[in-house]
Parts: structure tokens; C-alpha cells; sequence
């Protein structure tokens, strides 16, 4: 435990009971799992086998697998689950699958794949916004870890009511395509271990210790999934920061760190209050801004750095005057403080506050990257090649087969398609099978039947080269006979757009590079648990993030914009008088800074052909003023600074003009 403070090791070496660490922003938590990891192994208390660390993103679990490997070197790591949530479901039902109903290979539908089915499910003429809606209405009702059953009898209006009708055959569905969603990777395992002691009892022996990153963002299904797996006994550390809980709107509850105290009376807390990351200056704001929420555990972050630089409170005339300024102060930095791009980061509360940002920034030709553009496995080449995947490792998967046979178009069409499934209904036979059926192709046309004939022919072909061949070799096999590479080529105008596209399906044979033994269907499932946020390599360049993706970070340099009532609080927020989370988003916000940090808000903004005036954020004033440099508090530096920032932008636009 070389290097850990009294805090940090007390948490490592606690191992007689639940533990609750309350880990502020910076104060060293992944590493206090990691250790506490290799200290279980090598007192002898647990086997590796036998411990199971649970995160949120696989970003984070990659990285704590990395660590843990650093410490416990060679076959001391054999067996340890480190892995996200959904990742522990999918394990759970791959082992289980018999008793969720489910025949080995299901597959896993993703949003694109339930909005279809639940469009489907509704009557005609719905509104084009009521599948989502309905969507969102389901995954709660998933998210609460209810029953199409319970869902009907806990329903208290007409929506809710439709909502569970829909919910009921929106299940038979998936049960008829052998198919689970997200949310059932959740709820499926937990309604199997509460009604099955057996079953419970047997998985607390395979995970005899659990550490679980982040609780506070756990929804209730989550949270009594771990109730069940850690049983009784309590043998788990959980760590997180009430703080930091900024995901209410996806079902995360902060109150489950207080129910940990409920459900396990001699629960130990121990705070992590040291923090490595940022200034004290910037420690004093953050404190000063989330003692004004309620707290069942207070804490108090300090750090042994110094003050740093005051913290900059800019006030713009709109949001481009504001981008201007943001764009200007990060050249100077890049020439007088010698910054790396990549040592900067612009916050915001929305994502369409980053157009004028953009703009800004390629003037003074500033690279950056813009995290929550179009997620990798949402590009329609790599959903197409995954429902090729899906349909070979699964014929029962209807929605793939329904993707795969458009990609590339065939010559069968949407009423022959109805018809196929129309005839694989009354067959008892997933789409993909009927489609194989002589029988059944000769009340087609002969052009449909000649394509859907195509379409099998392929796919024996690939269910063939399947079992000998590499699985990334599959995939580049699989695009090339499916005929999408030539229907990409077709459709790109350019070479570079067609190279771009082309690019991102050889990514994808990469990623199933190096599986051993694994079919496809596997494989398919396990990368669809991989998310956009994961996979994007930004390098350096500055970085452009919504409040909410920026958690977890940290960056020298930090600027948050728009910093207004409306905006940061949400009106909503506003409206409904619910500020405690919007102020944490505020408090993640400011500890990303490490050295220095920019707040700033406009006075005016054009919206609906009208000028709006803005109020500063109330935020603002919840600030510690003596730690602030407001703009006019000092007239002279001001104006120098104003016009070292105008010369260093002239310089570049110059620069750009001269090329």
C-alpha cells in the first residue's frame, strides 16, 4: 500500500464487512479498487476467480484491468471479473439462459431494434414521436425492475396503462426472436436470483467479493442486483460521491448510497476527502458551491497544491463574442504558457452549444474534438455488417434479418416482406427460415423469391466459412460476399467518403480480432456493449464535451460556457425548483480544472427572431468572490490582456490568410 494515505489504505485493508467509500472528485478512487483488488489476493482472502469489480463504462473497466494487471502479474489475476454491468447481465444469462427462457446465441436488440418492433407494436396512424416516447416509458418500467404484470398494476393514467399493454407484447416478441434489450441484460438476472434462493445462493459462492465503481449512479435495478449478489453478509466495497450523481435523468439514484445504510446496519463509512487534481483555489469554489445541497455524508476536498490563478468570470455580449474569447485565450495559452491541446477542454450544458465554438476555433485553426457526434456502432455500414452478424450466429433474430436483407437492397420489397412475414407467422418460422422454404418462397413473386434466394444462398455460404475462419476475417469476408462494400462504393461520391466508410468496417473486423473460439453470435453481443465514448481517439486537440461527458476527466485548462440562468440551472430545473442536480453538474464541471478555469455567461441571445436578455447564473453568486476575477475588477490588466489576445488572433487569422 506503498504511497496510499491513512484514508486510502483504511479503505484497502477493511475487508470484515460492507464498506461504503465516499470518494470526493480527484481523490485517487480507482486506484483504492485496484489495490484493495491485489490486497484480497495476496492475503489469501479471495481468489481472483472470485472477485467481481463492477463499473458503468467499459472505458473504465479496461482501465481498471490494466492497473490490476500491473499488480498482480502473471496467473495471481486468473479469473477476475472486471466488467460494466450490462457486461455481468450478458455473462449471467449466457450461463443461465435456460432458466431466463432463452436458447444459447439470443441476441440483444439495441434502440434502433426496439423502436422498430414497438412501432410495429402500436396502432396506425400513432404520432411519429410515440414509439420513442413509448420506448422511454418501457425502459423505465425495466429500469424499475417490473413485469409487464406489475407494470399493468401499478399504471395510474391511459399512457401508462398503453404503455404496459405494449410492454406485454413487445415481451412476446422478443421471446419469439430469442432477444433480450439493455435493460433485460438488468432485469432478467435480478428476477431470476429473487425468485430462486438456490440460484442466489450459488452465484454469492462464484462472487464471493463484489466492488462496484460509481453507486452513485445506480437506478433501482441495479442497486437490488447487488443486493442480491452481495446477500446478506455484505461482502462488497461500494464507492462513489453523492456529488457527483448528475444521471437522474437515466434513472440514477443517489439516495441508494443512504440505502445502503438501511440494508446493512454495520455498514462502514470512510471518506476520501485528499484531492490530487486540482488547485486549492478551485477546491474552495467547488466546496463553497455543493455545500448549498443537503447531505447525508458532507465532505470537505483539499489539496496540497497551492492557490493557482484566480478564477476568470468572463461576461460576453452573445454566444459568438463568447466563442471569440474562449478561442483567443486558448491560442495565447498554446504560445505563452507552451499548452498542449490537448491540456484544454470547452464544457457546456448542451451539445448545440458547440457551433459557434467550432467556428471559433477553425478560424484561429485550433484542432479540436467534439465528443457526441454519430456513435461508431450507429454508422448504418457497421449496423449493417452487425446484422449480418446477428442473422448468422442467431436465424431467430428477426430484426436483423429485416436489416440484413436491405443491406444491400435486393429485389425484395416492403409488401414482400409483409408477406414473408405473414407466411413465416402461420409456418411457426423466424423470417430468416422461411426464407430458406421453397414452399413458401413460391407464393412470392418470382423477383422477391429470386432475391430472398440470394440472400439465403450467402448466408449458408458465411454459416460455413463461420466455423473455420478467424472472426475478424469473417467480417471482412462477410462484407465483401454481402455485396455492401460495392453498394458502399456505389453510393459515396468520392473516393474519401468511400475510404472513410470503407475505414470504419475494417475498425470493426479489428475489434473481433484476437477472438479465441468465440462465435459470432458472441462476439456480436459483447461489442454491442461497447460505447461511442470508448472507442473515440480525440489525440491533441481541445476538447469540446457536454457537462455530462465531461465526468471522470480532467484537464489543465477549463472552460465553461454558457454559464446562465436557463442554461446552467435549466429552465426546467427552474421551473420545477429542483437545482441540487444542476449544481452538481456545476461542481463536476469546476473539478475537471487542474490548474486554471473560465467561467463565462452573455448578456443577450437570438432566439426566434428575437434578442433575449440572459441573467448570470445564480450559480455565480454561490461562488467564494475573494477566489474570482470578474471582468472590470481590474481595468488595466483587463485591457493588456485584452489586447495580447487580439494580436495573437490577428496573428493567426494573418497567418491563415497568407496560405
Amino acid at each position: 500500500m506503498t504511497g496510499l494515505n491513512p484514508q486510502q489504505r483504511e479503505a484497502v485493508a477493511y475487508c470484515d464487512g460492507p464498506l461504503l467509500v465516499l470518494a470526493g472528485a480527484g481523490s485517487g478512487k480507482t486506484r483504492v479498487i485496484t489495490e484493495k483488488i491485489a490486497h484480497l489476493v495476496k492475503t489469501g482472502r479471495q481468489a481472483a476467480r472470485h472477485i467481481g469489480a463492477i463499473t458503468f463504462t467499459n472505458k473504465a473497466a479496461r482501465e481498471m484491468r490494466e492497473r490490476v494487471g500491473k499488480l498482480l502479474p502473471g496467473e495471481q489475476a486468473e479469473g477476475l471479473t472486471v466488467c460494466t454491468f450490462h457486461a455481468l447481465g450478458l455473462k449471467f444469462l449466457q450461463i443461465e439462459h435456460a432458466r431466463a427462457g432463452l436458447r444459447r446465441g439470443f441476441s440483444i436488440f439495441d434502440s434502433d431494434d426496439q423502436l422498430a418492433l414497438i412501432k410495429d407494436l402500436l396502432p396506425s396512424g400513432s404520432r411519429p414521436d410515440a414509439a420513442e416516447a413509448m420506448r422511454q416509458l418501457v425502459s423505465r418500467a425495466k429500469n424499475e425492475a417490473l413485469s409487464p404484470e406489475q407494470a399493468a398494476e401499478l399504471a395510474s393514467s391511459p399512457r401508462e396503462r398503453e404503455a404496459a399493454a405494449i410492454y406485454a407484447k413487445y415481451q412476446q416478441r422478443l421471446a419469439a426472436f430469442n432477444a433480450v434489450d439493455f435493460d433485460d441484460l438488468i432485469r432478467l438476472p435480478l428476477m431470476l436470483l429473487e425468485a430462486d434462493a438456490g440460484l442466489a445462493a450459488a452465484w454469492r459462492e462464484r462472487l464471493r467479493y463484489l466492488l462496484v465503481d460509481e453507486c452513485q449512479d445506480t437506478n433501482g435495478a441495479q442497486y437490488r442486483l447487488l443486493r442480491q449478489l452481495a446477500g446478506p453478509r455484505g461482502a462488497f466495497t461500494c464507492v462513489g460521491d453523492d456529488d457527483q450523481s448528475i444521471y437522474a435523468w437515466r434513472g440514477a439514484n443517489p439516495e441508494n448510497l443512504d440505502l445502503l445504510a438501511k440494508d446493512y446496519p454495520n455498514l462502514r463509512v470512510i471518506k476520501l476527502e485528499q484531492n490530487y487534481r486540482c488547485s486549492a483555489r478551485i477546491l474552495r469554489a467547488a466546496n463553497r458551491l455543493i455545500a448549498n445541497n443537503p447531505h447525508a455524508h458532507p465532505k470537505q476536498l483539499w489539496s496540497t497544491h497551492g492557490d493557482g490563478a484566480p478564477i476568470r468570470v468572463w461576461e460576453c455580449r452573445n454566444g459568438e463574442h463568447e466563442a471569440e474569447r474562449v478561442a483567443a485565450e486558448i491560442s495565447y495559452l498554446k504560445q505563452s504558457d507552451k499548452a498542449a491541446w490537448g491540456d484544454i477542454a470547452i464544457l457546456f450544458r448542451g451539445n448545440h452549444q458547440s457551433r459557434p465554438l467550432e467556428k471559433a476555433l477553425q478560424m484561429l485553426r485550433i484542432p479540436y474534438h467534439l465528443t457526441g457526434g454519430t456513435a461508431f456502432l450507429d454508422r448504418g455500414e457497421v449496423k449493417d455488417a452487425l446484422a449480418w452478424l446477428r442473422v448468422l450466429a442467431n436465424p431467430e433474430d428477426d430484426a436483423a434479418f429485416l436489416r440484413a436483407i436491405a443491406a444491400p437492397k435486393r429485389e425484395v420489397g416492403a409488401a414482400s416482406l409483409a408477406k414473408l412475414a405473414e407466411l413465416a407467422q402461420q409456418a411457426g418460422l423466424p423470417l430468416s427460415r422461411a426464407a430458406e422454404s421453397m414452399t413458401l418462397l413460391k407464393q412470392l413473386t418470382p423477383r422477391a423469391a429470386a432475391g430472398l434466394n440470394e440472400f439465403t444462398g450467402i448466408l449458408r455460404r458465411l454459416r460455413e466459412e463461420a466455423g473455420r475462419l478467424p472472426p475478424g476475417e469473417l467480417v471482412r469476408r462477410l462484407v465483401e460476399q454481402t455485396g455492401q462494400l460495392a453498394a458502399l462504393r456505389a453510393q459515396c461520391r468520392d473516393e474519401a467518403s468511400f475510404q472513410r466508410r470503407r475505414g470504419n468496417l475494417d475498425e470493426l473486423a479489428e475489434w473481433f480480432e484476437g477472438g479465441k473460439g468465440a462465435g459470432p453470435g458472441e462476439l456480436a453481443a459483447q461489442l454491442a456493449l461497447l460505447t461511442h465514448a470508448d472507442r473515440s481517439e480525440p489525440g491533441n486537440a481541445v476538447r469540446l464535451m457536454s457537462l455530462h461527458a465531461s465526468k471522470g476527466l480532467e484537464f489543465r485548462y477549463v472552460f465553461i460556457v454558457g454559464v446562465e440562468d436557463g442554461n446552467l440551472p435549466h429552465e426546467a430545473a427552474l421551473e420545477e425548483g429542483s437545482l441540487e442536480e444542476e449544481r452538481r453538474l456545476m461542481y463536476v464541471g469546476i473539478t475537471r480544472a487542474k490548474e486554471a478555469l473560465w467561467l463565462s455567461y452573455s448578456r443577450e441571445a437570438r432566439r426566434w427572431g428575437e434578442t433575449l436578455r440572459l441573467q448570470p447564473s445564480r450559480f455565480l453568486a454561490e461562488l467564494p468572490a475573494g477566489d474570482l476575477h470578474r471582468d472590470g475588477a481590474d481595468p488595466e490588466r483587463d485591457a493588456e490582456a485584452r489586447r495580447e489576445r487580439t494580436r495573437t488572433r490577428l496573428g493567426a487569422i494573418a497567418a491563415m490568410l497568407a496560405d
